[in-house]
C-alpha cells in the first residue's frame, strides 16, 4: 500500500464556479489524501464573503479556512481564479505552505480580456443561454451530461457582486511585485486546447514571475477546466508534485 500523501490540498475553483468541480480529483487522489475543496465567498452555496471580494480579501478567506482546520502542512492548488488567489496567499509566506500547483491560473498581470469581452460577460449574469455559450467556449474534451449540467448550474447561482466583482477588480488586479515572495516550489498545468488562458498566456505572463524551478506541465488537447475534463492526469500531476516535495524535504534533512 502506498503511503498517505503527508500534506494536505486545499483546492480553489474557478470564476462562476464551486468546489465541486474538484470532486473527480479528489476521487482519484482517494480516501488517503486529506482535501478541502470549499466554495469561495458568493460562489456556489457559499455566503457573501465578510471581507469583500478583492483578490487579498480571498486570499484571507482562504487563511482563515486553514487556520480553522488546523492544516500543519498543506499545497495550494488554484485554478483559473483560485490561481490567483492561491498566488496572492503564497506571496504572505504562511506557516505551513509546502507548495502551490496551478491549474490554467489567472495571471498576476491583468487577465487578458478586451473591454468588450468584459461588458459582454458583465451582462451575461444569470443567463442560461450565455451560461451554455460560455461551457462550449471553456471546454475541449467531451465532457458528461451530468457534469455539464453543473457547470452550467455553477454558473447560474454565482451570486451578481461575486460576478461582477471579478471581472471589474479581481481579474485587473496586478500583482506581480509580490511574485518574488512566492518561495514554494510551483507546479504549473494548462491544457493546450484552453480558448480562455492558453499556454501561452502563462509563459508570458506568469513564469518570467516566479523561481526558474517552477514545473509547467500540458495536458494534450482539454480546454480551460481541466479539473472536469481530466481529473485522472490531473490527480497524478498533483501526486507527482507532492513525491517531489518529500523528496527535496529528503534530500535538505540528509544535507543538513
Amino acid at each position: 500500500m502506498p503511503a498517505a500523501p503527508p500534506f494536505s490540498l486545499v483546492f480553489l475553483h474557478y470564476w462562476a464556479g464551486s468546489g465541486r468541480e474538484w470532486h473527480g480529483v479528489a476521487a482519484d487522489l482517494g480516501v488517503d489524501c486529506h482535501c478541502l475543496t470549499p466554495d469561495l465567498g458568493g460562489f456556489g452555496d457559499a455566503a457573501a464573503p465578510t471581507g469583500g471580494y478583492s483578490v487579498e480579501a480571498y486570499a484571507s478567506e482562504v487563511e482563515a479556512l486553514i487556520a480553522q482546520r488546523q492544516l500543519t502542512e498543506y499545497v495550494l492548488v488554484g485554478h483559473s481564479m483560485g490561481g490567483k488567489i492561491a498566488l496572492a496567499l503564497a506571496a504572505r509566506q504562511p506557516a505551513g505552505l509546502r507548495g502551490l500547483a496551478l491549474l490554467s491560473p489567472s495571471p498576476p498581470t491583468p487577465e487578458p480580456m478586451t473591454e468588450e469581452e468584459r461588458q459582454q460577460s458583465l451582462g451575461s449574469h444569470g443567463d442560461p443561454e450565455a451560461a451554455e455559450e460560455t461551457f462550449n467556449k471553456i471546454t475541449a474534451r467531451p465532457l458528461a451530461d451530468e457534469l455539464h449540467q453543473q457547470v452550467v448550474a455553477d454558473n447560474l447561482r454565482t451570486s451578481r457582486a461575486a460576478w461582477d466583482a471579478w471581472l471589474l477588480q479581481g481579474s485587473r488586479e496586478d500583482l506581480c511585485a509580490r511574485m518574488p515572495r512566492v518561495q514554494v516550489p510551483v507546479c504549473l498545468i494548462a491544457g493546450t486546447a484552453d480558448a480562455v488562458l492558453p499556454p501561452q498566456v502563462h509563459q508570458r505572463e506568469l513564469l518570467p514571475c516566479l523561481a526558474e524551478k517552477t514545473t509547467f506541465h500540458l495536458i494534450e488537447g482539454a480546454g480551460h477546466l481541466l479539473p472536469l475534463e481530466a481529473p485522472g492526469e490531473v490527480a497524478q500531476l498533483l501526486r507527482q508534485f507532492m513525491a517531489e516535495l518529500v523528496a527535496e524535504d529528503k534530500a535538505v534533512s540528509k544535507a543538513s
